[in-house]
């Protein structure tokens, strides 16, 4: 276990206690010690670690980031290569940067740093086993105890679960989800000759089960590979990668890391928060139903924990925490909720329709427009729709 003055946590009643150190913590935890309360992250592992994830930095995550931030970027993405399971292949490409690729060890890594910067304290190596709000480990009403797996106690005034798409903070806020993805990645190390090729491109890959689609991403010498498709279709998922890594030729080269995760969107009548704990990121199921894009979620959620969780630290009733905790709610739903029912809308006619998409992707200007305006953050899913009343109704009808 690193610790950072852990020896009296007991004791002490923290502010605000941040479970995990992804993105969505670590935004928490920045935006609360900037704020200038004590604030603690738990996380169990040592950091840097590695996370299967495709790391790509769009727009929203960029604009989400802590003032002064630089993105440890691995590469620069100018062009997009789209294919309909390997076939219809064709290459989009804009002068502008359309997003920036990190691997998530370096990038977490550097998140954290900069909320320890504002003053937060981080422990590594910590389990946490669950939340109380009532009983004989809580002083008073104004405090939630958080009990690691070795008995010890931790005392707060406010509770941010950011502790992953298997949260037990999630199950004790009762979060509720409706669509789990199972990804599959594979970082593959290339020689230079190959590496050249993809520098500065990536590949979409619509795939061959509902809804799935495969990337490849590339980050200097290695490219990292991955395929998504519903849980509970696995063997087809390893599949559909085994197919997709031999079909670009990589099959030769041994894979460094090769992992898996479930993604988990949440329902639209999940709960947000419980008495003086707020959940945000993968935790509350926030990510992008189509893409399953959750980093900008996690950032930008996290960002509003951090802020919200400040305010519950400092209610003093039950009446003025429930009136926090629906403020933070009403943020979340009134931004990334809209973006998500937009998303699941698109995701539901993408996987009835995945040529429709990749003919719209690579044939029709204002698709691929749209496409570079969310990459780059100048607009997003729920602003187009609400913005283009064609849209809109094109979305609907499809739908339906």
């Amino acid at each position: 276990m690193s610790s950072e003055n852990s020896s009296d946590d007991a004791q002490r009643v923290w502010d605000v206690v941040v479970v995990g150190a992804g993105p969505a913590g670590a935004s928490a935890a920045y935006a609360a010690a900037v704020a200038g309360r004590r604030v603690l992250v738990l996380e169990k592992a040592e950091l840097p670690r590695y996370k299967t994830c495709g790391g790509g930095i769009i727009g929203p995550s960029r604009d989400a980031l802590p003032p002064g931030f630089e993105l440890p970027l691995r590469d620069r993405v100018h062009a997009v290569t789209f294919s309909l399971d390997g076939r219809f292949t064709r290459t989009r490409r804009s002068r502008q940067m359309l997003f920036g690729l990190i691997n998530r060890s370096e990038f977490d890594q550097r998140l954290v740093e900069h909320a320890q910067k504002a003053g937060a304290e981080l422990r590594t190596g910590v389990t946490v086993a669950r939340v109380e709000q009532h009983g004989s480990a809580v002083p008073d009403r104004r405090t939630v105890a958080v009990v690691l797996q070795d008995g010890e106690t931790v005392l707060a005034r406010a509770v941010v679960g950011a502790d992953g798409s298997a949260s037990r903070i999630g199950a004790h806020v009762g979060v509720k989800l409706d669509q789990v993805d199972l990804g599959l990645e594979a970082e593959i190390p290339v020689p230079e000759t190959v590496a050249e090729d993809w520098k500065g491109r990536v590949l979409i890959d619509w795939g061959p089960m509902p809804g799935s689609y495969g990337w490849v991403f590339p980050k200097g010498d290695t490219l990292t590979v991955g395929v998504i498709s519903a849980r509970g279709e696995g063997a087809a998922t390893k599949r559909y990668l085994e197919d997709f890594i031999a079909r670009l030729g990589l099959a030769g080269f041994e894979p460094s890391i090769s992992s898996g995760h479930l993604t988990r969107c949440r329902a639209d009548d999940s709960p947000l928060s419980r008495g003086r704990v707020l959940v945000c990121g993968d935790a509350a199921g926030l990510l992008e139903p189509w893409t399953r894009e959750g980093i900008s979620f996690a950032l930008r959620s996290g960002r509003l924990a951090g802020e919200w969780a400040v305010r519950i630290a400092e209610a003093n009733d039950a009446v003025d925490t429930r009136r926090q905790a629906l403020n933070y709610a009403f943020a979340i739903k009134a931004g990334l909720g809209v973006e998500m029912s937009v998303g699941k809308s698109l995701f539901l006619v993408f996987a009835r329709r995945p040529g429709m998409f990749h003919a719209a992707l690579t044939g029709f200007r204002p698709a691929w427009k749209a496409f570079t305006g969310i990459t780059r953050g100048r607009t997003s899913l729920g602003e187009i729709v609400r913005t283009h009343p064609l849209a809109g109704r094109a979305l609907s009808s499809l739908d339906r």
